[in-house]
């Protein structure tokens, strides 16, 4: 019987996985991954616990299900991995996106490392993607069996070492199927809300998370037009994000978008909302999944975006990390430090990190 190791966070999707899993054959555990703290915990070096509502929960799931469950604590990997990182990306004036280097470094490294030592042949999350094996031999995945809650894009650093290792049944399943399952085995967390936003900000407020880390929200300076004349000061780089138009405090007559960020100068550019779209980016960071490279002969579609829809492109090498992305057709608020993920059909090819447009 192989044995697989299920992250459990606490909520339906990864406790309906191992439900799933133990219906497949498999010998199941759970173990949930200890990553971050609350600010009340943070306050008391002496509480080294995290997440502790969601520790219960998963605990409470594997009794109801007789799996054993263990807590793994990878709260010093993922400051260092994650949180720190997340920081002085900021700080440069990207916006990043932590779920991806967490993937890849967390879950799916310091993650499946303990979970092997432990004898493990796979780990399974409750992401909603499939995992398949193309005929050119390589591990990928592709869309879930619900566009809705597709998780594709924030799993396209995997390596086909992490893949071949990985377990991923909810995404043959929509939301809704996979909540019936729960309740039709009386799981306590059959109801329980999807986690939002990033985990380590509670309360969605990345600038003040920031500050409250460094002391610094970047550096002031000037908001400038696309004719570089000044429209005011902002106080710090870090509070802006391309495609941003709220909390701006800028009145000329009509809305103005976020659209450029120089960290260095403290310079933050704005424009009109049909000035936010961009034709072409470049990537660096790459990395391989479906195929070993990128073919400049194919049409690609890309997301540069978690929540935005793929656009049909091509590919161009500038040099052997780094391509050029051309779209047929102009796409919004193009963000250097988000994931540029580039898809054939409904799997992924690979991808990288967006360090620059032609905005």
């Amino acid at each position: 019987m192989k044995k697989v190791i299920v992250g459990m966070s606490g909520g339906v999707d990864s406790s309906v996985c191992a439900y799933l899993l133990k219906q497949q054959g498999y010998e199941v555990i759970g173990a949930t991954m200890q990553l971050w703290r609350t600010k009340e915990q943070e306050r008391n070096s002496d509480d080294i616990s995290c997440g502790v509502d969601d520790i219960l929960e998963a605990q409470k799931v594997a009794k109801t299900l007789g799996i054993p469950h263990y807590v793994m604590n990878f709260y010093d990997s993922f400051q260092e991995k994650v949180v720190n990182r997340f920081v002085k990306e900021y700080l440069r004036g990207m916006t990043p996106n932590p779920c991806v280097i967490c993937n890849r470094q967390i879950k799916w490294g310091e993650f499946l490392k303990s979970c092997q030592e432990l004898g493990a042949d796979y780990i399974a999350t409750g992401h909603y993607a499939r995992l398949i094996k193309l005929d050119n031999g390589r591990y990928t995945i592709k869309n879930s069996k619900t566009c809705e809650k597709d998780q594709t894009y924030v799993l396209y650093s995997l390596t086909q070492e992490q893949l071949a290792h990985t377990l991923m049944p909810v995404g043959d399943y929509d939301k809704k199927e996979i909540r019936k399952i729960a309740e039709e085995i009386g799981l306590s967390v059959a109801n329980k809300k999807d986690s939002q936003d990033i985990c380590f900000i509670d309360d969605g407020d990345y600038a003040g998370f920031i500050e409250s880390k460094t002391g610094s929200l970047g550096k002031k300076g000037n908001f400038i037009s696309l004719d570089r004349k000044i429209l005011g000061q902002h106080e710090g780089t870090v509070k802006y994000t391309i495609g941003q138009r709220k909390g701006l405090g800028i009145a000329v007559g009509y809305p103005l978008y976020v659209c450029g960020i120089n960290a260095e100068s403290g310079e933050v550019k704005l424009c009109k909302k049909d000035e936010l779209f961009s034709k072409t980016l470049i990537a660096d960071n790459l990395q391989y999944m479906g195929e070993s490279r990128f073919d400049e002969n194919k049409i690609y579609h890309a997301k540069v975006r978690y929540s935005q829809d793929s656009k049909a492109c091509k590919v161009s090498y500038i040099n052997e990390n780094q391509i050029k992305v051309e779209f047929e057709d102009k796409v919004r608020a193009i963000t250097p430090g988000q994931a540029l993920v580039l898809y054939l059909e409904d799997w992924v090819a690979g991808g990288g990190t967006i360090i620059s447009s032609d905005l």
